[in-house]
């Protein structure tokens, strides 16, 4: 899995932080508001999105440990939480950041989370989370981590999982195909097996459940209006290339369908967060 740069995310990032539900979100914070610090596990952390979209519902005192396997990430998200902290020094490996009230240890590690994955939960945080990123894994693999959490009695906070919902606006002709074209390259390998796609927030869901996990689950889509235009624009061109990919769409539909969503296009993405915890 890979190729996410650091200028895409950035780029989606308001558009994230914009669209975490917020009754989950609190869900959250409500189950830890009676510790007075946190450890925190975020796998593929990217440039540290999720950290800067989760804090402040946490408590005061948190040690993050960032997970990613694309080195360029690792190294991004420490540069970009010195810039967005209040204070922020360097403490042998770890970054010491000062937000506000808060204050975080940052430590950043690289794994294969299909390699390292047990060695990853192994270290036992009060929280695992991620963001963006169980729609690419596979059912396999997701039912595989679901194992290793309630196995520990460990929660999860995920937030952001695609789920296959796209409205455009204004409407194409071929949206419908290109809509069905990309859910099909959503399924494809990215690095973790054939992988879950749209269905991905339903898979944790009743893996967690049959283990006995309480799961809430709440709408994050993004809604994306002329204020994310270039948003709306480089997520067009994404989805128009992997419908070239599949081949199920022509070329000539393709071009056409990209060329008019560059005309101050409108989006609903959908996506979902889900909150898991032992019970």
């Amino acid at each position: 899995m890979g190729g996410f740069s650091p200028e895409w995310l950035a780029l989606r990032e308001p558009a994230d932080h914009a669209a975490r539900n917020p009754q989950v979100l609190a869900a959250v914070g409500a189950h830890f508001a009676a510790k007075g610090s946190v450890t925190v596990v975020d796998l593929g952390c990217g440039a540290g999105s999720n950290l800067r979209g989760t804090y402040a519902a946490l408590p005061l005192r948190q040690h993050w440990t960032l997970v990613d396997l694309d080195e360029r990430l690792l190294a991004a998200t420490r540069q970009t939480l010195a810039g967005w902290a209040d204070e922020a020094r360097e403490q042998g490996e770890e970054l010491v950041l000062q937000k506000g009230d808060h204050l975080m240890t940052v430590d950043t590690r690289q794994a294969d989370l299909n390699k390292d994955l047990e060695w990853v939960l192994g270290w036992q945080p009060d929280l695992v989370t991620a963001a963006a990123l169980f729609d690419l894994t596979s059912r396999r693999w997701l039912e595989r981590f679901v194992a290793g959490l309630t196995s520990l009695r460990l929660p999860l906070y995920t937030v952001l999982t695609y789920d296959g919902r796209e409205t455009w606006q204004p409407p194409h002709p071929a949206d419908a195909r290109m809509l069905a074209a990309f859910k099909h390259h959503q399924h494809g390998d990215k690095g973790f097996g054939p992988a879950a796609g749209p269905e991905a927030t339903d898979v944790l869901a009743e893996a967690f459940r049959k283990s006995g996990f309480a799961v809430s689950i709440g709408d994050s889509a993004w809604r994306i209006d002329e204020t994310r235009r270039e948003l709306a624009q480089v997520l067009a061109k994404g989805i128009a290339d992997a419908v070239l990919e599949t081949g199920h769409v022509d070329p000539a539909t393709v071009a056409d369908w990209l060329a008019a969503k560059a005309q101050n296009p409108s989006a609903l993405v959908g996506h979902h967060d889900l909150w898991a915890r032992p019970v």
